[in-house]
């Protein structure tokens, strides 16, 4: 977890909505979601498949049209930007797929994949593009010749390195990382996450980090959001959140961590029922009807999050507390 103290506000986001239109009515897909990446952090965005956190982080790039919501990059309005202003914003901003095999073309060699942003933007001349490849290719911990081959001939973990030096290619100050090591093996994940944060340390990059893989995001993480259904149910630094979690949500996931050593025991809190339609989701809290904790008031009452602690805010009303604790719209408190 990077050590230096993070202070200078980022990337500002307000009541981001996104809802899909379906055959059966709104998939609200984003629901009312605020959050703040702070320079130089890596903000971890976790939570079930489904519960909106991709879609979240491509809001974000703008690659999928928010509905509603204010999105501030560095005090620029990434919201109401037209198509000119957004093509030079790209340049700011980029991000790792979680496939990176669909993510790359077949038909073109891996030193064209990689020069094709510096193309686009047009930078530099043809030598100087062979070049920056080259060098991309030695910083992700790769040969230079493999920009003369294709993408079949790599391994999962290779591809996702050329992935990588993709999104460097323009000097990026943000890159949304979203599930990039979830379809690699546990020992290829460990070297791409150590990649990340060499290359964070080396070029101040900062990180939204999308991923279900609770003990990947511990180890990258400065802080540490919760999405249930489309809504952030906790957010805090990652060592207070992962030592002193206060959501019933984010209690039933942590639980579920492996535990490395097996004379160790953890008591494994067993969530019931399925996750519900973001279609038709619960009235009140959107978790009650899964929480072993709700009462009769979750469902009349939608918690907002609220600082029970500095830094650490939960959306639970049986969190201790959470009644006398002050409303949260702006999650601007610092990690320490």
């Amino acid at each position: 977890m990077p050590s230096e103290k993070i202070h200078e506000e980022f990337i500002r986001v307000r009541g981001l909505v996104k809802y899909f239109p379906t055959d059966q009515g709104l998939l609200r897909a984003v629901d009312g979601v605020s959050f703040d990446i702070f320079r130089g952090e890596t903000l971890g965005l976790v939570g079930e498949s489904g519960c909106g956190k991709s879609t979240a982080g491509r809001c974000l790039l703008r690659l999928i049209e928010p509905t509603k919501g204010v999105i501030e990059f560095e005090d620029r309005n990434v919201t109401t930007m037209g198509k000119g202003e957004l093509r030079q914003l790209r340049r700011e901003m980029q991000i790792i797929f979680q496939d990176p095999n669909a993510s790359l073309n077949p038909r073109m060699k891996i030193g064209d994949i990689i020069a094709e942003p510096l193309v686009i933007h047009d930078i530099g001349t043809k030598q100087e593009r062979r070049e920056r490849v080259a060098w991309l290719l030695g910083k992700v911990g790769l040969d230079a010749d493999y920009s003369k081959r294709y993408s079949h001939e790599f391994s999962g973990g290779q591809l996702q390195r050329i992935g990588v030096a993709r999104a460097l290619a323009l000097n990026p100050k943000l890159i949304v990382a979203d599930e990039p090591v979830s379809a690699l093996d546990v020992s290829v994940q460990a070297q791409v996450v150590n990649l990340l944060q060499d290359l964070q340390e080396e070029f101040g990059l900062t990180y939204l980090f999308i991923s279900h893989g609770l003990a990947v995001v511990e180890h990258i993480s400065t802080r540490v959001a919760v999405m249930y259904l489309g809504r952030i149910v906790e957010i805090a630094p990652a060592f207070d959140l992962y030592a002193r979690p206060l959501h019933p949500y984010t209690q039933a996931l942590l639980s579920a961590i492996p535990v490395p050593d097996p004379n160790a025991k953890r008591e494994r809190i067993i969530l019931k029922g399925d996750v519900p339609t973001a279609r038709n989701p619960p009235s009140g809290c959107r978790f009650r009807t899964r929480c072993p904790l709700a009462i009769d008031e979750c469902a009349r009452i939608d918690p907002e999050l609220r600082e029970i602690f500095p830094g650490h805010s939960a959306a639970c009303i049986r969190v201790e507390g959470y009644s006398t604790a002050r409303p949260i719209e702006s999650l601007v408190t610092p990690a320490v």
